[in-house]
């Protein structure tokens, strides 16, 4: 498998290469705008084909590049089907797959940090936008974020995954670039919590300031990253 991990300075910002092979057919997981040229740049190096950009949910620390990267490529985008943006060409739903050749990644509907956030999952990885990050998890304070189902697509849905898979997020602040579902059990400590009303109680009381770009980003992101490019 061919797997690169390209990082954004400006919002800290995870982009995810993934092909089965050298020559082959390839996606990109959360792809910033303003490293479109890159990106196809190391398709071209390795001599694939891309064939899907997709976001895990509506960013608000940045704008997209699925407008952009279908433009340049006529790859196809794709959103979660919650996910209120018709500039999409493909909508998923969790229980289905993101397919390049032989490589699929099952989809997980993760809620919680906003209320159109999936994970991507591979038999050693999973990709899980802001929903879990490194030592932390994503907040639920806008874009109709909810606690409660943050609690839920985390101790139901990722936390049941077995623990030696790597865990990938959209972000880190840290430069922290990998962790794994054992360590983040046993390590994060936004999960040391003993029931749903302690992590709803924890969640809620954060005092978090907007994203700086929140208010240029997420109308942007809704129309793939096409208005900011123009």
């Amino acid at each position: 498998m061919i797997f690169r991990q390209l990082y954004d300075h400006e919002s800290s910002t995870y982009t995810y290469l993934v092909a089965e092979r050298i020559g082959g057919e390839a996606l990109l997981i959360d792809p910033v705008l303003g490293n479109t040229d890159q990106y196809v740049q190391l398709v071209n190096d390795l001599e694939l084909k891309l064939v899907l950009a997709v976001d895990t949910h509506i960013h608000a620390d940045h704008v997209t590049a699925l407008g952009r990267l279908r433009d340049q490529t006529n790859c196809a985008s794709a959103m979660g089907e919650m996910t209120n943006a018709d500039c999409v060409s493909i909508h998923f739903r969790e229980g289905e797959r993101l397919c390049v050749d032989n490589l699929h990644l099952e989809i997980l509907y993760t809620p919680g940090h906003t209320d159109d956030s999936y994970s991507f999952v591979l038999p050693d990885r999973v990709f899980t936008g802001d929903t879990l990050l490194i030592r932390g998890t994503g907040r639920t304070d806008f874009q109709n974020g909810d606690p409660a189902a943050q609690y839920d697509s985390l101790f139901n849905k990722l936390l049941k995954l077995p623990d030696q898979t790597l865990v990938y997020p959209a972000h880190d602040y840290q430069g922290r670039t990998v962790s794994s579902i054992w360590e983040e059990k046993r390590h994060n400590p936004r999960l040391q919590v003993p029931d749903k009303q302690a992590y709803i109680d924890l969640m809620s009381g954060l005092e978090l300031d907007n994203p700086r770009l929140m208010d240029i980003a997420v109308p942007a992101n809704r129309s793939c990253g096409l208005k900011a490019a123009a």
